[in-house]
């Protein structure tokens, strides 16, 4: 099955009102009636509608129009290209709103309650405050500790629930890590 244009109207408006295809090969090319085609060339069908060129959108070629209107038996092939959509993880900043400002302290108290193998930075730097915050908050000595509230940061929309994962998955191989040096250390002590 071929695929059919986008905008298939305004696609066959453009085709009869800028090549000489039949009506037939637009309808067979557009998916559409050839009657419709026929309703667009005498002006009953599609009033309105601006012509899309599909040579500019890439669904087709100049030379396969030319070679399509010199063979009234050729079928138009629409283009299909491959294209691929790349993922550049490249972190932008996102601006938080001042009514949001307030809740990162009680972001990171919640973050240091229910999970506590997280380092100080990897809190600071998923909440968006500084280290120096996160590490007045632990030892209850933050300027504003008791009016603090412990609220979830990913229901408040600081951060998505990947980045926490991500951040607890990393935590917890950094411990897995110091647990085997630890075991290391003690066993070159006992020799």
């Amino acid at each position: 099955m071929s695929k059919a244009p986008l905008m298939p109207m305004a696609t066959a408006v453009w085709l009869v009102e800028n090549t000489t295809l039949t009506f037939k090969q637009i309808a067979n090319f557009c998916k559409l009636h050839e009657v419709e085609i026929q309703g667009i060339a005498d002006g009953e069908v599609a009033k309105g509608i601006v012509g899309y060129n599909p040579i500019i959108s890439g669904q087709l070629t100049k030379e396969e129009i030319n070679l399509a209107s010199s063979d009234e038996n050729r079928e138009l092939k629409i283009v299909d290209k491959e294209v691929e959509i790349k993922n550049l993880e490249t972190k932008i900043k996102k601006y938080v709103p001042l009514s949001k400002r307030q809740d990162k302290p009680d972001s990171a108290l919640w973050l240091l309650k229910n999970h506590s193998i997280l380092k100080d930075s990897q809190i600071a730097k998923l909440v968006g405050i500084t280290k120096n915050s996160v590490t007045s908050i632990r030892n209850k000595s933050y300027w504003n500790y008791n009016n603090l509230n412990s609220k979830d940061p990913v229901a408040m929309g600081l951060f998505s629930q990947k980045d926490l994962l991500n951040a607890i998955t990393k935590a917890e191989r950094r411990i897995e890590k110091e647990k085997k040096i630890k075991e290391k250390l003690n066993l070159k002590g006992k020799n």
